[in-house]
């Protein structure tokens, strides 16, 4: 165990929690002592829930250590179900809850509720919250969908003729990264392709949805941290298929289309031909070029981060100098992908080695956690957030998904705005005594006094008085002391104002410089072109 201010993932029973919090006519009974009830802020305080979890906690104290807990856990648990009605009861301990060995599910079924109770064994010692969510998971899928699967070597039920394909959509939970947007782009999707969708799950299903989830064709996994277990469970048990492309980015996107149709039956053109993204234009367009090899550093969950890498390399040009996850489970996926990009991964839950390394690969641009968003913070450094733990700035108000064509949009305009801000200080500091810079006209209007007459600003502490008549006033621009052998021409002298004016002024003397050098006198518009193309090697 290591004491740290800071982790991006929490024990295993808050990854219980959010399967829970997601899901409408479930509680969960949590047998915990007094102070493990701050997981609740993570709900409505970061993602701006408007009601509390469905959780209940047995809150003993440590004069209760001496007395009966159990029963303190059972009374918790009757309670629960006569305040709150739920279909289905999760039950488990915390990590401190852990070590009395109390038995939440027995104490819990020994008083025979009318409903299902699923108990969960969450070590929290060793395994961490994205497990815990997967697990919660599965055990909740096993429960419910058991007394209605096949027998062994039954055949699945055949589909009434002319249906549409039916599929379920796996994965999404509370406190997730885009995962309430991205649930409706996905539907969206899928309904153009004519694909129905049978249940959404966790997210807004009840256990009654959960128990019918068997019924699908096949199942559309957003989340494998999530509901990759569960899918590979209603494979075994429904014959269900699931699909395997995480559909991020505008080309994964692409694939997931083609996949899901090939599982559907039906035709993908129609749908691959009329997408709605702006990120493949906008990559390739001119105000794009600048991107080209930029150095990304991506640090996330682990479909996030190796969704994060190919968009990276493959649509924006970007150049991937570091790719790593905090996901232990997915540690294989993300070192497949790190030797695709020629990176050593990093695979840790300790935020200080990702700030070294951060610090080592000298990247123009972070993509990460919010951790990361802190360390490039401190680092100078542009960044994006792209994946969970994040705060509160990252459950928008507004639509925002980060899969489909809309959430490549979304992807391109959240990745590329660190970096444009991140240029435009970087021009400001080198320019900043440029006099140029400082001598163009505001795009205030109006910055310059009336030149009436001659007026002194005297109220300026610690600086002598600046005239500011109109025979003082700065020259124009483009305005210079030319060599008595160099000329310009008109249509040179427009070309030139094309120019932005903070590098304007160092593409008039690399002209000129490369005039004087080759003993042209005349600077026309082709002598300006090569000065460029010469200055530009």
């Amino acid at each position: 165990m290591q004491l740290t201010v800071w982790t991006y993932e929490g024990p295993p029973h808050i990854g219980a929690m959010r399967v829970a919090t997601a899901m409408e006519g479930l509680h969960y009974v949590l047998h915990a002592p007094q102070g493990d009830t701050y997981a609740d802020l993570l709900f409505t305080m970061i993602e701006r829930r408007s009601k509390r979890p469905p959780v209940s906690y047995s809150t003993f104290q440590a004069r209760d250590l001496g007395a009966d807990t159990a029963e303190l856990f059972q009374e918790t648990a009757r309670e629960a179900y006569e305040r709150f009605k739920p279909q289905a009861l999760l039950v488990g301990s915390s990590c401190t809850a852990e070590l009395i060995q109390d038995d939440p599910g027995g104490l819990a079924r020994a008083l025979n509720l009318p409903i299902p109770v699923v108990q969960l064994d969450l070590p929290s010692y060793q395994r961490k919250e994205i497990w815990g969510a997967a697990e919660t998971f599965y055990q909740l899928v096993r429960a419910l969908c058991a007394p209605h699967a096949p027998k062994p070597g039954e055949p699945r039920p055949a589909g009434a003729a002319g249906a549409k394909p039916r599929c379920n959509l796996l994965g999404p939970t509370a406190l997730g990264f885009r995962h309430r947007d991205d649930v409706v782009e996905i539907t969206r999707l899928l309904g153009e392709l004519g694909i129905e969708v049978a249940v959404t799950a966790p997210l807004g299903a009840t256990p009654a949805d959960v128990a019918r989830l068997g019924e699908a064709d096949f199942n559309v996994v957003l989340y494998p941290e999530t509901a990759g277990q569960a899918a590979g469970w209603l494979k075994r048990t429904f014959g269900q298929p699931f699909t395997t492309v995480v559909p991020i980015g505008y080309g994964a996107t692409r694939d997931f289309i083609n996949e899901v149709a090939q599982l559907a039956g039906v035709d993908p053109s129609p749908v691959l031909s009329g997408v709605r993204s702006r990120l493949p234009w906008y990559s390739r367009s001119v105000d794009s070029t600048y991107l080209t090899g930029k150095r990304v550093f991506i640090f996330a969950d682990g479909t996030h981060a190796v969704a994060a890498a190919r968009i990276a390399a493959e649509e924006f040009g970007f150049t991937v100098v570091g790719l790593g996850t905090y996901a232990r489970e997915f540690a294989r996926e993300v070192r497949e992908a790190a030797k695709r990009y020629d990176v050593e991964p990093l695979i840790t839950d300790d935020y200080l080695e990702v700030e070294a390394k951060v610090a080592e690969a000298h990247p123009d641009l972070v993509l990460g956690t919010q951790m990361e968003r802190h360390i490039a913070k401190r680092l100078g450094i542009p960044c994006a957030v792209i994946s969970a733990p994040v705060h509160v700035q990252d459950f928008p108000a507004r639509y925002a998904p980060q899969m489909g064509f809309e959430g490549a949009n979304v992807i391109f305009d959240t990745w590329v705005h660190p970096l444009m801000m991140g240029l435009e200080e970087h021009l400001l500091t080198m320019f900043r005594k440029d006099s140029e810079f400082h001598d163009a006209p505001s795009h205030l209007g109006g910055a310059l006094p009336s030149a009436a007459g001659a007026e002194t600003d005297a109220s300026l502490p610690g600086s002598e008085a600046v005239s500011l008549n109109a025979e003082s006033a700065p020259s124009s621009p483009t305005s210079t002391t030319l060599p008595a052998s160099l000329t310009w021409v008109p249509e040179a002298e427009k070309e030139l104002r094309k120019i932005p004016f903070f590098v304007r002024g160092k593409a008039r003397r690399n002209t000129e410089r490369f005039a004087l050098e080759r003993g042209v006198s005349i600077i026309t518009v082709d002598t300006l072109y090569d000065a460029k193309a010469h200055f530009g090697r």
